[in-house]
């Protein structure tokens, strides 16, 4: 999967989206969701990479509980056919929760 083609995913959710955050001062009104690659796990074979293989994360941020808004990126990452694992947290001084999902998926570049 292509850096473009999960920015288009992103975008499926009708959310504003951004790489790992806004600008300062730009962030736009919860919801939003925010992704980035912070790892990879790549599968090697007789000692290079065979398949490259990124961790990816979604951040999704809303100021109360939106169980509708999840579904819809959780739809999203459904059609694709996409594992991920769900979390969330309060984050306190942002006043704002954070449902992460992670994921892996095969690099096409």
């Amino acid at each position: 999967m292509t850096y473009e083609e999960v920015v288009n995913m992103a975008e499926e959710t009708g959310l504003p989206v951004a790489y790992d955050h806004f600008a300062e001062g730009e962030s736009p009104d919860p919801p939003f969701l925010v992704f980035l690659f912070p790892s990879s796990d790549n599968f090697s074979a007789d000692g290079q990479v065979y398949a490259k293989i990124n961790a990816l994360h979604f951040e999704l941020y809303t100021d109360k509980k939106e169980p509708e808004i999840e579904a819809k990126v959780e739809a999203v990452l459904d059609q694709r056919g996409i594992f991920y694992d769900k979390s969330e947290v309060w984050i306190a001084d942002e006043r704002l929760y954070e449902v992460l999902y992670t994921m892996e998926v095969l690099s096409d570049e």
